[in-house]
């Protein structure tokens, strides 16, 4: 998986704390339900870090197929939440 990184991009991702390794590592290593398409060709996915932080990223496939990474940051308590209850009920089925 190919990534495309620019200023832009790079400093949206640092001004929440995230580094666009840990992006990067979220986004190649995404498990159902992720990714999930959003409306004007965006995907979302939510997932730990190496380092187990868990965050959101959107992002976008580029024409060539490289990712480009338009938002990460860490999740919120209320969205930690409910990826364990989510989590919790797809180990149950």
């Amino acid at each position: 998986m190919e990534f495309r990184w620019i200023e832009w991009n790079i400093d949206k991702a640092i001004d929440h704390g995230v580094t666009p390794e840990e992006a990067e590592h979220v986004v190649e290593r995404a498990t159902g339900p992720y990714p999930q398409y959003r409306e004007d060709d965006k995907f979302l996915a939510w997932g730990p870090t190496a380092a187990g932080r868990l965050l959101q990223v959107v992002f976008l496939l580029d024409e060539d197929d490289t990712v480009f990474i338009i938002h990460a940051r860490p999740l919120t308590d209320k969205e930690k939440r409910r990826r364990r209850r989510q989590r919790r009920r797809k180990d149950r089925s």
